[in-house]
């Protein structure tokens, strides 16, 4: 059996989508930016998708812009929100230890250039709290940016509070909703939000678009510098057949969000409960305040690599962490920060579903995991140490 678990890193891009993109690759292929009728109706389908993504989430239309995906909107906010801050004398950053990297890297930049940066501690369960943001506010902060949900351990922050708390003192609040959005649902205005980034491949859109929305006053700086396209934020011909192939992907997500969170949530759990009953394994992040797809072990006394080796040789595509740095011997900093030691920390494994997913598979996954933990203790010298002192 072939079990792709991996959706977290990238999902399926869905029918509907890919039959939108294809109209637009083929015979409605036209730039948005060019005068003539054929440009002009090309600028027409532009506008209804920003329209209908705007509705999906809760905001202005105005306030959307077209990306590359979230890597580059998270850039754009926290850059643009750092120099808007340095002219009134405000360097001063609040995010959290578990950011994505998007995020990290770009505030370790700022950080070069003479902003200080906070990264505030999160709970065992991978969460912070309104009060701690509110007690991290100082008169020279800029900008707070918490991401929405965590992609490796699931958790769902109290954006709607940490929101309010930036409203009340003034400051701009960006959350990183990569994961967010099309699992749970976001309403940019209801949750106080001034700035927000996604990406389309999460909720089964095309990869390489997203979006960066920003509150209407918010002056966003111009990562690419070039042509007048996204009314001057982002230059470059706008990537219509994925702007579009995304519109639908979100609207679809939306429309059956309800009965995704129940369907999937069921097998997330179910699979949560069965692996928990391997020894010395337990779960990372929220058990309450999850994403709908995800889950997190860690198995001590292995290595998260190996265990995702075996798996895949059962046909089972999982992950040990966020799929940008796949590559790296290093444990998981989500894990290190929510207080598990390295050697706890590199025996972990993500599993992420979708709609898609089906019993038999979440079976297959309980089936084939507790054999393959069992088979590497007993190869592992780690294992064999913690036996000893625990006998």
């Amino acid at each position: 059996m072939q079990v792709y678990a991996d959706n977290a890193a990238t999902a399926p891009i869905s029918e509907r989508a890919l039959a939108e993109m294809i109209k637009y690759y083929g015979m409605e292929y036209q730039n948005p930016s060019s005068l003539h009728t054929y440009g002009q109706a090309a600028a027409d389908a532009l506008a209804d998708a920003r329209g209908r993504i705007a509705k999906c989430l809760g905001c202005d239309e105005r306030g959307i812009i077209f990306t590359s995906g979230g890597s580059e909107a998270d850039n754009q906010a926290i850059i643009s929100a750092a120099h808007l801050g340095a002219k009134k004398g405000k360097k001063h950053i609040i995010s959290t230890a578990i950011e994505h990297h998007a995020v990290l890297h770009t505030l370790e930049a700022l950080e070069k250039q003479g902003y200080e940066v906070t990264l505030l501690p999160v709970s065992r369960e991978g969460l912070v709290t309104a009060d701690q943001v509110r007690e991290a506010i100082r008169p020279d902060t800029c900008l707070v940016t918490v991401m929405f949900a965590n992609n490796e351990i699931g958790s769902i922050q109290p954006i709607a509070e940490i929101g309010a708390v930036c409203r009340e003192n003034k400051v701009l609040f960006h959350t990183d909703a990569v994961q967010a959005v099309g699992h749970v649902e976001v309403n940019i205005d209801e949750m106080n939000i001034d700035m927000l980034s996604l990406a389309a491949h999460k909720f089964h859109g095309p990869k390489g678009v997203g979006v960066l929305y920003a509150k209407r006053g918010i002056f966003l700086e111009p990562l690419i510098a070039g042509g007048a396209q996204e009314k001057g934020k982002r230059a470059g011909t706008e990537n219509l057949p994925a702007i579009m192939g995304m519109a639908v992907a979100l609207e679809d997500a939306v429309a059956h969000l309800s009965e995704y969170q129940a369907r999937v949530s069921a097998i997330r759990d179910k699979v949560i409960a069965e692996l928990s009953k391997i020894p010395y394994s337990f779960l990372n992040g929220s058990a309450e305040k999850r994403l709908p797809n995800n889950v997190n072990m860690c198995f001590e006394g292995i290595e998260g690599e190996s265990l995702l080796l075996m798996l895949d040789m059962f046909g089972i595509a999982a992950s040990s962490g966020s799929a940008c740095t796949s590559g790296s011997l290093d444990p998981s900093h989500v894990l290190l920060a929510i207080g598990l030691p390295h050697e706890i920390a590199h025996g972990s494994l993500r599993l992420s579903f979708s709609e898609l997913t089906t019993e038999e598979e979440a079976d297959y996954i309980i089936e084939k995991v507790p054999g393959v933990v069992e088979r590497l203790r007993q190869m592992s010298p780690v294992w064999e140490k913690m036996m000893k002192e625990n006998a």
